[in-house]
């Protein structure tokens, strides 16, 4: 994978081909890197995700807006969609990275795909920078769905316990990996009725609880 292939990807064709090799190098690598990008991506991309759901759901109060886009903007779904587009192909990465698997790991991916959308946007505008994020996110927006979603899987899965008096689940940290910067985080969500244990991972405790306790969710509605 190259990083033409991943801008063919996005749909948008280049003006300037160092923006997009920029917004694919890590700082590992050198300087210029894609830390500044990403900085200003992330704005683009809360401002991208913010018009989509003002427009998409006209009669949701501020507070569930903002909870919507927070499960859209987060590390856990950014990582998913730059894995689908196989961005850590294209990643530049300093040795120490490439040995210790910087290509897989959640919040380099994460970061990168949030520098492409700051690249665009200096590239050709806010409006290249938004058609690109809204095609990119149409999948996820089309699966939403307010009345379930505006709640964190921690609170629908304490909520369905709770309606069938069920004792609610307890969170375990089983480890935490990495350096400060970088921690990964795995957590155990455990169910005593029915007896259930899942794990999840995240770089945070707090998104590696959500993950456990959406994977219990599942298993239990399945």
């Amino acid at each position: 994978m190259t990083a033409s292939s991943v801008a063919r990807q996005l749909g948008h064709s280049f003006s300037d081909p160092l923006l997009l090799r920029t917004a694919l190098t890590h700082r590992s690598f050198g300087i210029p890197n894609n830390e500044r990008l990403e900085f200003l991506g992330d704005g683009i991309l809360d401002c991208a995700i913010a018009a989509a759901l003002f427009h998409r759901f006209p009669d949701l109060p501020e507070g569930d807006l903002s909870r919507l886009r927070a499960n859209l903007v987060n590390q856990d779904a950014l990582h998913q969609l730059a894995v689908g587009l196989n961005i850590g192909d294209a990643l530049r990465l300093g040795e120490g990275e490439l040995k210790s698997g910087g290509a897989l790991r959640p919040s380099i991916l994460a970061d990168a795909l949030e520098a492409l959308f700051g690249a665009i946007y200096l590239d050709a505008g806010f409006l290249a920078a938004q058609a690109v994020i809204d095609k990119l996110y149409a999948p996820l927006l089309a699966k939403l769905k307010p009345g379930e979603f505006q709640k964190d899987a921690k609170t629908r899965l304490q909520e369905w316990l709770q309606g069938r008096k069920k004792p609610l689940p307890r969170y375990q940290l089983l480890e935490a990996t990495g350096a400060a910067h970088e921690q990964r985080f795995e957590v155990a969500c455990e169910i005593e009725s029915p007896l259930l244990r899942t794990v999840g991972h995240g770089s945070s405790r707090r998104i590696a609880e959500q993950v456990a306790a959406d994977k219990a969710l599942k298993e239990l509605t399945a």
